[in-house]
């Protein structure tokens, strides 16, 4: 598992990635003594349709002044967001050393580090009490995690009993094999993906009713298309995604638009609690 992880945060790894996001802001001429999440926002959030789709789940799940735990939350963007907009207290974690130094630095920047707070961990073995937070998130993070039960387990364990579950996630869709790169592996070896039955099966397991799901493919599908042909025509942006994924932004992108379109693999959203267990008086 050790290796695993390491090759997993060699995948995620950028070098003196705060830095070259501050020099792109520069390059951009943004005031450094004003940046605002709105600046910052085409690299903020590492998933499909970014705080679009973020901000819809934290309506959908009315989680306004929570305490919420985003596992694998990369750069901090949806801590901010809903520390922001929502009024939680968000704590992030990562496996990435270099995500976790970056998004505390960028909630500093944006004046957002007092409701903000990010840890560098691992997703099996969580640094938290039981019952520490109202909600727990993850958004494409699944798909790099092996052992399923223990990563859903471990959520269970520091989620109060109350609790909200909120998932946004890559799913396998048959047995057809994938094309990489993909945003989150270069190779199958760090890629884990399951089909959503599988996931659904173990949630009931650690003891969790699932409220709602909702399939996001199509709308993943239009913002990818999008991306890809201003790739295609205009080469990568200044600030964007890119940064988190490198030389290989391209290909990435149109394998996992072409994952999508062939059905080979598909996004879901969705919303679990824990099971009421009623006890005779």
């Amino acid at each position: 598992m050790e290796i695993i992880g390491t090759q997993i945060e060699k995948h995620y790894h950028q070098p003196n990635l705060y830095n070259d996001i501050i020099n792109r802001l520069k390059e951009l001429d943004v005031d450094l003594n004003t940046v605002t999440r709105k600046d910052i926002a085409a690299v903020d959030e590492f998933h499909v349709r970014g705080v679009e789709v973020s901000r819809e789940l934290a309506k959908i799940a009315n989680i306004n002044n929570a305490r919420l735990l985003d596992i694998g939350c990369g750069i901090g963007g949806p801590c901010r967001m809903l520390a922001d907009e929502f009024n939680c207290d968000t704590v992030g974690i990562d496996i990435s050393k270099e995500y976790v130094a970056t998004a505390s630095k960028l909630s500093e920047l944006v004046g957002l580090s007092h409701r903000t707070k990010f840890i560098n961990g691992d997703a099996l073995n969580l640094p938290f009490q039981n019952n520490e937070f109202d909600v727990v998130w993850t958004q494409h993070v699944q798909v790099n995690i092996n052992d399923k039960l223990k990563f859903y387990s471990e959520i269970d364990r520091v989620l109060s009993r109350n609790g909200a579950f909120i998932y946004y996630e890559v799913f396998k869709n048959g047995n057809e094999e994938v094309n990489y790169p993909l945003p989150w592996a270069d190779e199958s070896k760090i890629s884990f993906l399951e089909h959503s039955s599988k996931i659904d099966s173990i949630l009931q397991q650690v003891g969790w009713v699932k409220k709602q799901s909702t399939n996001q493919t199509e709308n993943g599908i239009k913002v990818l298309e999008k991306m890809h042909n201003r790739l295609s025509k205009r080469g990568v942006p200044r600030l964007g995604l890119n940064v988190l994924m490198g030389a290989s932004t391209k290909d990435k992108i149109a394998n996992l638009l072409n994952g999508l379109k062939e059905g080979k693999i598909y996004l879901e959203s969705g919303i679990y609690n824990k099971k009421v267990v009623c006890k005779d008086i």
